[in-house]
């Protein structure tokens, strides 16, 4: 499964990470909060928490709005 990274600028396009490379920032500590793209589906996002669960590992889901606007939005996972 690919997640969409946030993107830093909304004109950029989202960077595309998958599930093994975030396991490896998981298990290197280096992070544990991401925040996702809009462009990833409810679906994906709650698949992604199963997968941790699975794994033994707590996880945390929410919405950020940072604007106005209904579509200014991203998802924030935090993983513990």
């Amino acid at each position: 499964m690919d997640i969409k990274l946030a993107r830093e600028h909304t004109s950029d396009k989202p960077t595309k990470i998958t599930l093994k490379k975030l396991e490896d920032m998981l298990d290197d500590k280096k992070i544990n909060i991401f925040y996702c793209d809009k462009d990833n589906s409810h679906k994906d996002m709650m698949a992604l928490l199963e997968h941790f669960s699975k794994k033994g590992k707590q996880a945390y889901f929410r919405e950020v709005r940072y604007g106005l606007d209904d579509g200014d939005y991203m998802y924030e996972i935090h993983v513990l």
